[in-house]
């Protein structure tokens, strides 16, 4: 019905390009133009402004020989000013942009390593937009950002850095566990060493309390019995302690065999030797 009234509608977002008799003639603005078919006017074609997207996926090689596919997705739109060179000077635009793209991937990514390909793309999109950007700018077409989405390597490298990943952090974990181990032992060794410092400070005390027991004893005894000296009190003393300790022996139903001299003359030489230990002992701290 437009033609027949030699109208055109040109929607938003969007410019058509007119010709005349086959030759480029004018670009129509969004709204309703006139085409006079019969003076040789026609419609080309329509050009869309908006804001396009294109995702490209490159295989290619880094440095160490790594296989890897890079995908880069290019923005882009075409200028209404140079609506005409967008139009007429290329035939398929997003071949061209993917073309560019394989260039740059390919001549930037062999030249690094693999890790850092992951941490430089930042610079290849760089690199991949700079260069589309003078190209395109040419055919009428504007590059509004490149962006590198994903770095796919092979599944076998992807698997073999994991591993490497898991091996360093298993590391990692053994050598935090050694440490605690290590801090446990420490501080189990630090409290033995505490405890028997105790147990002997109490065994001293308890040997104390014994040798000023044994003291009182033969004091009061000398006080209460006249004629008694302080050698018959503490054989006396003895004989009662080597009594009571042969009774627990006996009374024990957990005891073993224990051979020790039981006459009375034993008891006696013990004495003796308690008697000459304390006066050495004595004669020592008088000197």
């Amino acid at each position: 019905m437009g033609n027949l009234f030699c109208c055109v509608k040109v929607d938003q977002s969007t410019v058509a390009i007119r010709e005349r008799f086959g030759k480029f003639d004018d670009v129509l603005e969004p709204g309703c133009h006139c085409l006079p078919w019969f003076l040789g006017s026609q419609l080309a074609g329509h050009l869309s402004l908006r804001l396009q997207q294109l995702d490209v996926r490159c295989e290619t090689k880094t440095k160490d020989n790594v296989f890897v596919n890079v995908v880069a997705s290019v923005q882009y739109r075409a200028l209404a000013g140079k609506a005409s060179d967008a139009f007429y000077k290329l035939s398929n635009t997003r071949t061209q942009i993917q073309a560019y793209v394989f260039d740059v991937i390919r001549a930037s990514v062999p030249k690094m390593n693999l890790d850092d390909v992951f941490e430089q793309k930042n610079d290849i999109a760089k690199a991949v937009e700079d260069e589309l950007e003078k190209a395109m700018s040419a055919y009428g077409y504007e590059i509004v950002q490149t962006l590198i989405v994903d770095i796919e390597p092979d599944d076998h490298v992807k698997r073999a850095m994991n591993e490497i990943n898991a091996a360093a952090r298993l590391r990692v974990a053994a050598n935090e566990k050694a440490e605690a181990e290590k801090i446990v032992q420490i501080k189990r060794a630090e409290g033995e060493a505490e405890s028997k410092y105790l147990a002997g400070v109490g065994i001293a005390r308890q040997r104390q309390a014994i040798v000023d027991g044994l003291r009182d004893s033969v004091l009061g005894f000398s006080e209460n019995v006249p004629g008694t000296t302080a050698k018959d009190i503490l054989d006396m003393v003895l004989i009662t302690q080597y009594f009571d300790t042969m009774k627990e022996i006996g009374a024990s139903s957990k005891a073993s065999s224990v051979f020790i001299p039981h006459g009375p003359g034993a008891v006696q030489d013990i004495a003796t030797q308690i008697r000459n230990g304390l006066l050495q002992a004595s004669t020592h701290q008088q000197t």
